[in-house]
């Protein structure tokens, strides 16, 4: 599931093409991929307006289009939107084509988890997805105090506690494992039992993490492209992410790998406590 480095770099490199663009018209494949807002089919609520800017939430974007309309759209497991220049044949699961003044926008999902949805402007931050998140890893206000007041009631592991979005927006299982890596911290460990000190490495980890995936411009394996259909790179400094048993590369030990709520998670015993 692309992540908040992942969602960031669609943002970036769709801004460069897409911005004051009209949608001259708009073809659902599959119906299913999007949501018009009450009673407004999707196609009249999209059909001619123009897209003024492009913002993200944690893992969401928000394409702003005028009239007070946005495009709420969350790419799920294997989502992707693509710009094409000019006219390009749909792939196969290609379930949404914008036709702009100037090329197409291809919303594309393999696996049909990802939607995009039109909401009017004004209701975006009190949309159910969004208005549960918790603050920007990279807002002023996101500071180690913050963090540790929206831990401090969770008993949960705190792998756990980082990836329900509540603590900071934006973190998924990929940058959850990084993070605490390279704050020496368990995954398994109580979520409300770190102590200032951890709370600060903790902080300071999430930002240089996801920093250096955006700078890298996110991580691919399988299905990720940015807006251009190009790869990120950052899956070349994954410290502990993707290489349970092989070895730490600061002890040497074994790193483990194991199921956390559902998800797979990899650490070192030995450095992360």
């Amino acid at each position: 599931m692309p992540e908040l480095p992942e969602v960031e770099t669609i943002r970036r490199t769709l801004a460069q093409h897409v911005l004051n663009q009209t949608i001259d018209d708009v073809i659902l494949r599959w119906p299913g991929a999007v949501r018009g807002w009450e009673a407004i089919p999707f196609e009249q609520g999209v059909r001619g307006r123009q897209i003024l800017s492009i913002d993200r939430r944690g893992k969401y974007l928000l394409i702003h289009l005028d009239e007070d309309w946005t495009l709420l759209a969350h790419m799920r497991m294997t989502g992707r939107l693509n710009y094409y220049e000019e006219e390009r044949e749909p792939e196969k699961h290609t379930h949404v084509v914008f036709k702009l003044s100037k090329g197409e926008l291809h919303f594309t999902d393999t696996r049909k988890f990802g939607r995009i949805l039109l909401v009017p402007t004004e209701q975006c931050t009190k949309h159910p997805s969004l208005c549960v998140l918790g603050p920007e890893p990279f807002d002023p206000n996101f500071t180690p105090k913050e963090l540790g007041q929206r831990l401090k009631n969770r008993s949960v592991a705190l792998k756990i506690a980082l990836l329900d979005q509540k603590a900071v927006a934006g973190l998924g299982n990929i940058y959850a494992d990084e993070s605490l890596f390279l704050a020496g911290l368990s995954p398994e460990r109580a979520a409300n039992s770190l102590k200032p000190k951890e709370l600060k490495a903790l902080h300071a980890a999430i930002q240089k993490v996801l920093q250096a995936g955006i700078d890298s411009r996110g991580t691919s394996f399988r299905d990720y492209r940015d807006a251009n259909g190009e790869k990120g790179s950052f899956q070349r400094s994954l410290q502990v992410y993707g290489r349970g048993g092989e070895k730490c590369t600061t002890c040497g030990k074994i790193l483990v790998r194991k199921r956390l709520g559902g998800r797979t998670t990899v650490f070192c015993s030995h450095c992360q406590h």
